[in-house]
């Protein structure tokens, strides 16, 4: 057993922490389903952090990295010939596979096309950028986790669309931070969520 998935079911109970199969060469993920107001499922890179990430000096101590999707309960995850829930397990290795090959690091902010041709995500997820951030609504259930030496961070994976891509690039980090939860968005993933950078109309009388 890895030592991240001992300390989370530590952390959550072992019932609620498993492992999920994945295609030989690829990194090891875990399964979490947390019970929240509503529950979720959190799909997890388990050995990402074994990888020192290059951080700028500001950063020194978010070294270790894990990358994870959060699901609605609504999702019906596990099967894998559904386009419109599948997509995960593949973006989330490409994510891990991209960082580590590249000898880059990922960090709070960091935003990217979903491919070079930045096509939706799925017929009912139409975003087509990712950003990432820090736990939101898993704030408290994510917190860091201290393996020996290291200190684990959780980024979450949370689909954007152009415009909401374009606004972060322009307008900062903190600013769109703002936008997201002024709307109660998270990083729970949602088919049915509008951008919060849409307009309002305003009719004058």
């Amino acid at each position: 057993m890895s030592e991240l998935k001992h300390a989370l079911q530590t952390r959550f109970g072992d019932h609620r922490v498993s492992d999920l199969p994945v295609k030989e060469g690829e990194i090891p993920l875990l399964i979490l389903d947390l019970e929240l107001k509503t529950p979720v499922t959190v799909i997890m890179t388990n050995g990402l952090s074994d990888y020192c990430m290059p951080v700028p000096e500001k950063l020194a101590g978010e070294e270790y990295n894990e990358l994870y999707f959060c699901l609605p309960s609504y999702w019906d995850w596990d099967d894998p010939s559904n386009p419109n829930m599948n997509w995960v397990f593949d973006w989330i290795q490409r994510l891990a596979k991209y960082v580590v090959e590249k000898e880059t690091w990922f960090g709070h902010g960091h935003t990217m096309p979903c491919g070079s041709d930045a096509k939706p995500l799925s017929e009912t997820m139409k975003q087509n950028h990712f950003f990432l951030t820090h736990p939101m609504l898993l704030e408290n259930e994510l917190q860091t986790v201290q393996l020996g030496e290291k200190t684990i961070h959780f980024l979450a994976i949370v689909p954007v669309f152009l415009k909401e891509f374009e606004f972060k690039q322009s307008r900062g980090t903190f600013k769109f931070m703002r936008k997201l939860i002024n709307k109660g968005v998270t990083e729970k993933l949602d088919d049915f969520r509008d951008t919060v950078t849409k307009n309002k109309w305003r009719f004058k009388r």
